[in-house]
């Protein structure tokens, strides 16, 4: 039933704790674990028998973990079961936030390296230098036996620390996928066979091709030295782009590892999470955390959700309300049913939710692509080049000078800053929104919500509470209780939260709902029945008169309720306007500081709601709402939102029961209350866990402040190149003298990349 044409809300819409499912994080089948019923602590990955006592083992429904997975951070379709490198940028990959605990072997692996590279290429640099520096006469060494010291101390360099680069440069050819591995591959590679033959064949060479000593010039120091720089950004990279998951990461751990279960006898046992199943009874005692997302049955507390929800004070809870695994239990003591064990927790689901939205790609991202596909080739063309201006125009020695400048262009190009410009800060910026409350369906959902200048949001339940209650009841030519009872018989038997307001008003008096038949609802206007052998209409009142019931010496005290924010139902008896029944929905306690907030940013707020236009013009003033539409059809919301966004508005929509769906689909971005229905959810691109409005204000500042590290990463990357790529090239050694050495160019390189990690990294530090 509807009462004056009410927003139609699923009843589950309104619990005061959320049955939480998140559009992405449908349970995934882990791999079965099995356990001993008498032993709990035995857990193996195979069925048999158990070795302490001989039962057969049974499957464990609890948390399994889930295998690690990894990614690539600039191509997130790449999925690996083990760590190792991308194929299509040959970067390394990372562990997807919550796919189970990440190997950590290749970050041991390249430090191993990097410390043995450092070594052995801090004296090849000091004697490839000295005699650049006139130092040369300490060593007392013969130029002939230097270039054999320094093929000694530069090989191990370039094969063992660099082979991971070799490797992955290997693979760019073999795949065709050219990458910055490609350019770094040809830079070092060219650099090492070149020193190689000038060490064993020296004779080969031209005088153009000796230097100051009569020796020919090598370029171990330089080959070594970029390897060495490039092993040192993987390993910052690596250890920087694992703090991005660290948030969610810590997030699994919360869950205790025992729970305290009742057995039929009513005595307790201690158990591992694992065994835990749907419809045990756990005790959580006070101090505890709570094991698994349950309805409490027992028991009175306060319990700790911040870990969830963001927010620091601790929330009631009592018999029927529901609580969430993880969250720690205050000073009383509560008896709980287990409802969602497993990979099906909020707590689970959450991790893996972000974790797929990290996999996502935003819009900008298409930019970086692009260039990235043609810029290795480009970058190239412009090596040659720069080698063939300095070979035909440049001073003596001409070989050394071209040679030396075009490996310096290959090394200081690659692209990896560019790659990494976006897809990192969206790694963070979902970490941080997710320990904030607010989930990102996808990229996309946090670039639209940047530029989102109209909030549409639903009345009941989003800026409401969602728990009617009934306040007021007037009759005429019939006992209140009587036609309570009668009213009662009709709305038991919907699933409008109105309705129930009416029911549970009834038991509130200790009377007892009379028994419908023949009951039909009419969408958003009202619901008959016959109840006790009268022919009972309850809804608006033009629902009244559509059935010929006239309630028009009702209007003016419905008009006064009305004011008063209450929502009006209009009752009538065998064809006579018998009464009206006031009920008022509280507005949420975070409402009005939300709207401020949001008005703050620049966003106007429109309210949208089947509710009488008193009732909604009653709301919007007390909350100072910018727009009201009132008396809407659940069918006509996703028109308005269709007419707002045709006068040119970036349009978000709030809400949280079915009949948002649609409305919420057609937003620009659509926000669903984690504290309503799964189908809202799904049609939602964010999802706010607690579902308060004031994080839609979080949700758009981390938007703004990601998009706008976006920006600073992509100009660093671009500029970076920009600046480096003629500098390497020597388009100012004419008028300044000034030349980039390889060396320098792959510290810049390396520094780039680290540089756009460790600015994405200070979304970390917002505060929302």
């Amino acid at each position: 039933m509807t009462a004056e044409g009410n927003d139609t809300h699923d009843v589950h819409a309104h619990h005061p704790h959320p049955d939480f499912a998140p559009p992405a994080a449908k349970s995934e089948a882990n791999s079965p674990h099995y356990t001993c019923p008498m032993h709990p602590e035995v857990v193996t990955d195979s069925p048999g028998s158990c070795p302490k006592c001989g039962m057969a083992l049974i499957p464990m429904p609890g948390l399994a973990a889930r295998a690690a997975e990894y990614t690539c951070p600039m191509h997130p379709e790449i999925r690996r079961p083990q760590p190792g490198s991308c194929p299509k940028c040959g970067m390394a990959l990372v562990p997807i936030a919550g796919a189970g605990e990440a190997d950590n072997s290749e970050l041991r692996d390249l430090t191993h390296r990097l410390w043995f590279g450092v070594a052995l290429s801090v004296p090849l640099v000091v004697l490839a230098m000295s005699p650049m520096i006139g130092i040369h006469e300490l060593f007392g060494l013969k130029p002939q036996t230097r270039g054999w010291i320094e093929f000694a101390l530069g090989t191990p360099v370039v094969l063992w620390v660099g082979w991971p680069i070799l490797s992955k440069f290997w693979l760019s050819l073999i795949h065709r996928s050219l990458n910055m591995y490609t350019l770094i591959g040809i830079g070092v590679g060219l650099a090492y066979v070149f020193s190689l033959a000038a060490v064993f064949f020296p004779s080969l060479f031209p005088p153009e091709f000796r230097v100051h000593d009569g020796a020919v010039g090598t370029y171990f120091e330089a080959a070594a030295v970029i390897v060495t720089l490039v092993i040192l950004g993987d390993v910052l990279q690596l250890r920087a782009m694992g703090q991005t998951s660290q948030a969610i990461q810590k997030l699994l751990t919360l869950a205790p590892n025992l729970a305290w279960r009742l057995r039929d006898d009513g005595t307790e046992e201690q158990v591992a999470l694992e065994t835990v199943m749907v419809g045990n009874r756990l005790r959580v005692k006070p101090g505890e955390k709570v094991p698994v997302d349950g309805t409490v049955l027992e028991g009175t507390s306060r319990i700790d959700e911040s870990m969830i929800t963001g927010e620091p004070v601790p929330v009631a809870k009592a018999a029927n309300d529901k609580v969430t695994g993880a969250t720690v239990n205050g000073n009383g003591a509560l008896l709980i049913r287990a409802e969602r064990v497993g990979a099906d927790t909020l707590l689970a689901r959450i991790v893996h939710m972000v974790g797929e939205a990290q996999r996502t790609r935003a819009p900008i991202q298409r930019l970086a692509d692009t260039i990235a596909a043609y810029f290795v080739q480009i970058v190239v063309t412009i090596a040659i080049v720069t080698a063939g201006v300095w070979w035909f125009i440049g001073p003596d020695p001409k070989f050394a000078y071209a040679f030396a400048n075009a490996i310096a262009v290959l090394i200081i190009a690659c692209p990896c800053a560019v790659g990494l410009a976006t897809p990192i800060s969206m790694t963070v910026a979902m970490g941080q929104g997710a320990s904030a409350g607010i989930l990102f369906r996808n990229a996309e959902a946090i670039e639209r919500m940047r530029d989102i200048d109209t909030l549409v949001v639903d009345k009941t339940g989003t800026l409401t509470l969602g728990h009617p209650a009934l306040t007021d009841f007037a009759t005429e030519g019939i006992p209140e209780n009587d036609a309570l009872a009668l009213v009662a018989g009709v709305e038991q038997l919907s699933e409008h939260p109105i309705g129930l307001a009416i029911v549970e008003g009834a038991k509130a008096r200790s009377l007892t709902p009379a028994t419908a038949t023949a009951f039909e609802a009419i969408n958003g206007l009202g619901a008959l029945a016959n109840v006790d052998g009268k022919r009972v209409l309850v809804g608006s009142r033009g629902f009244l008169e559509q059935n010929k019931v006239d309630p028009v010496h009702w209007e003016e005290r419905a008009e006064a309720w009305r004011a008063d924010a209450k929502t009006v139902v209009f009752f009538a008896i065998d064809g006579v306007a018998a009464g009206i029944a006031g009920v008022a929905d509280p507005i949420k306690d975070s409402t009005a500081e939300a709207i401020t907030a949001l008005k703050n940013s620049g966003i106007r707020v429109v309210m949208l709601t089947g509710d009488s236009r008193s009732t909604a013009d009653a709301v919007a003033r007390q909350l100072k709402i910018d727009e009201t539409l009132a008396e809407v059809l659940p069918e006509d919301k996703a028109g308005h939102v269709k007419r707002l966004q045709a006068e040119g508005r970036k349009v978000a929509m709030a809400g949280d029961g079915i009949n948002d769906a649609p409305a919420l689909a057609q937003a620009d971005v659509g926000i669903a209350m984690g504290t309503g229905t799964d189908v809202a959810m799904e049609s939602a691109g964010v999802t706010l866990v607690k579902g308060d409005l004031r994080g839609i204000a979080r949700a758009v500042i981390l938007s703004r402040a990601t998009m706008r590290n976006i920006r600073q990463n992509l100009t660093f990357a671009f500029g970076y190149n920009a600046l480096g790529i003629p500098v390497a090239a020597g388009v100012l050694y004419p008028a300044f003298g000034l030349l980039l050495s390889p060396m320098f160019a792959g510290a810049a390189m390396a520094l780039s990349s680290v540089s756009v990690v460790t600015n994405a990294l200070r979304l970390n530090r917002i505060k929302l």
